[in-house]
């Protein structure tokens, strides 16, 4: 398996100023990181996703960068299509495109306009209709939502075709990257609840005469500096109450070498990492993770 360390930055992530954003992207070029990622989040100070990785992609050459994840309820698939479909020519097939359904909190799901009872079906049409803009010449769909008469969307991306990243853990979104996804990123889960959530999306892809590469599972890591805090400390035990938290959470990047191996005999091969709590110093930060989870790389 082709094991590769990305970097991420989380929903609470601060870095929305040009001089801080643009030393990360240098840094993780640098330092020969595979991806970026980066979280949307409306009320948060994080960047917007598509900005965010537009500025990565015009100072970089190697770094790959992707949403972690990116709402796609609300959003209009032919000017997305549109959207990514530049991004990646721009950069030379560099983009990985990350969706989800969006954060459960109202005032998140409220800014993109659609019901929360809607945000699956939304979904499970705009995929697939994403799919066919970047593949085919024309497109005519008739759906629930969504009505096209022999649209078309150029240029067309580099990438064919372009890989498209699910996360999720519910089994409902399980399945749903079974049958729709090309690659699964969960986050705040133990090797073994991974390994799990693997094996239901595996059953739904081939339910539908579909499969999933074997190198497209991956994992979100996070890590403190320090002990982590009680309030995220009571939310990981009510979510995996059978769970140590240290297995979820590193306190230190010392630690998320030993999880990842853990992760790898699973059969996980893709890993982005990041810190819930910023560091001190960006770059020593990111000198430490190169220094002890680049090497993994092959």
């Amino acid at each position: 398996m082709k094991i590769r360390i990305g970097y991420g930055l989380g929903g609470h992530a601060s870095v929305n100023d040009q001089e801080q954003f643009a030393h990360i992207v240098d840094e993780l070029e640098r330092l020969r990181f595979d991806s970026l990622w980066v979280s949307e989040r409306v009320e948060n100070n994080t960047l917007d996703p598509m900005v965010a990785m537009t500025f990565a992609a015009a100072r970089t050459t190697k770094l790959k960068f992707g949403p972690a994840v990116m709402v796609l309820p609300g959003r209009n698939p032919v000017l997305l299509a549109k959207a990514i479909a530049s991004l990646d020519r721009v950069s030379n097939g560099r983009v990985l495109p990350a969706f989800g359904l969006g954060s459960p909190h109202a005032a998140e799901f409220q800014a993109f306009g659609v019901e929360r009872t809607d945000r699956a079906p939304w979904f499970n049409e705009a995929l697939p209709l994403l799919r066919r803009l970047w593949e085919e010449e024309s497109v005519t769909h008739h759906g629930e939502r969504f009505h096209l008469d022999e649209v078309s969307v150029y240029p067309k991306p580099v990438q064919d075709p372009i890989e498209v990243w699910l996360g999720g853990a519910a089994k409902s979104e399980l399945r749903r990257c079974g049958r729709l996804g090309d690659g699964w990123m969960p986050s705040f889960c133990t090797p073994d609840i991974a390994a799990e959530g693997m094996a239901v999306v595996n059953q739904a892809a081939e339910e539908v005469e579909r499969e999933i590469d074997d190198e497209h599972f991956g994992v979100l890591l996070p890590y403190v500096h320090g002990e982590v805090p009680d309030q995220l400390a009571a939310i990981i035990k009510a979510r995996q109450p059978e769970a140590a938290v240290g297995d979820i959470i590193s306190t230190n990047v010392d630690e998320l070498h030993g999880l990842i191996d853990r992760f790898v005999d699973k059969g996980f091969s893709k890993f982005i990492v990041f810190a819930i709590d910023e560091p001190a110093n960006w770059t020593e930060d990111l000198e430490h993770v190169a220094d002890r989870l680049l090497p993994l790389q092959n």
